[in-house]
This record gives C-alpha cells, structure tokens and sequence, in this order.
C-alpha cells in the first residue's frame, strides 16, 4: 500500500493537483483505512528519502495535501512558473495583500492573465467549477461590498514553496533598490 500511494501521490504532483485524503483512501489505501496514517507516514518518509519531497498539508479541515521539493536549491530559484512571480511580488510589496478598490492598491489582476489554472478563485453562485489546481494564488470576495471586491492573497501552495526572501530579492535587483528598502517585508522575509 505504501508503494502504490507513493505512485498515486507522485502522479498527483505533476498536475500540481492538491491531493485529498478520501481520494487516497478510496484509490489506494481502500479497505486498509484503519492503518491510514501508518501508510501516509510510511509513503511521506519514501517520497523524503527517495525523491526528496515532503508531503505537507494544506488545509486540516479538509485534508488536503501537497508535495514540495525538499532538497536544498540556490537562492532565487522558483518552484513555480516565471510568469506567476510577478503577481506573487506584487502582493507581497509593498502591500501583502490588496483589493482593488482600495486608492492606489497594487494591481495583480494584469499579472494574473492567463494564470486560471493556479489561482484558488471564488466561485459564482450557481455555476459548476472544477477544483482549484496549484493553489499559489487565492481570491475570495470581500462579504457586502458592492460592486464586489476581491482580496489577492498568496495561496497555500505559495506560502510552502516560494521564499518571500527570493521574491524581494529579485524586486530590489529589478528595482534596484536594496532589499532593506521595504522594511516590513524584508523583516517579514528573514524572519
């Protein structure tokens, strides 16, 4: 059982799919439930071992996992798509979260063009919606506002895998600017 969810997580992991806790017991671990957290442990400790990822929840209300790459890698390298660092930057500097309605407010709306299948988007009234993918960028609606506001946020997968210290790094050379510059994200950001 530990083999075959290490295929099924693995698998998972190249659509960036979050992975769900009744997915892997009807899929994989099925009629051996009462041993479930032996064999997630067991398959975490291989995929640590073999592969060097590190299987993480993201949500415990809803057991929903990822995997992210454990090995060490050189300062500024992104786990993520190139084009997503920009929205990524903008939420993070020089406001960590904005909504557009807000005077001035940083807009990654223009980043975030072509980027559906990352985003953890709400979800219209009525509508069917296939599940978020990725999870590195979350918009939910500001309640009894109107016209309705968004807030942009990092989304689980972000906060796991992409340092706040490469986004600002790579600000400030694009800037630049040193990173000390935004001092609340650069504490933010070592800490």
């Amino acid at each position: 059982q530990v083999s075959e969810l290490v295929q099924f997580l693995l698998v998972k992991d190249q659509k960036k799919i979050p992975i769900k806790r009744p997915e892997m017991l009807k899929n994989v671990i099925r009629e051996y439930k009462d041993a479930y957290s032996e064999i997630v442990n067991k398959a975490g400790k291989t995929l640590q071992e073999v592969f060097g990822l590190q299987l993480v929840e993201i949500d415990s209300k809803r057991h929903t996992y990822i995997l992210i790459n454990n090995l060490p890698r050189a300062e500024g390298e992104y786990l993520c798509r190139a084009a997503l660092a920009p929205a990524l930057a903008r939420l993070f500097i020089p406001h960590r979260r904005a909504t557009p309605a807000a005077p001035n407010p940083p807009q990654p709306q223009g980043c975030l063009v072509g980027l559906g299948d990352v985003l953890d988007t709400p979800k219209p009234a009525g509508r069917t919606h296939h599940p978020p993918l990725c999870r590195y960028l979350e918009i939910t609606s500001i309640p009894l506002t109107d016209p309705q506001e968004f807030k942009y946020q990092w989304g689980p997968r972000a906060e796991k895998e992409i340092s706040k210290k490469d986004v600002l790094n790579a600000v400030a050379k694009i800037q630049g600017k040193d990173p000390t510059f935004w001092s609340s994200q650069y504490s933010e950001a070592v800490a």
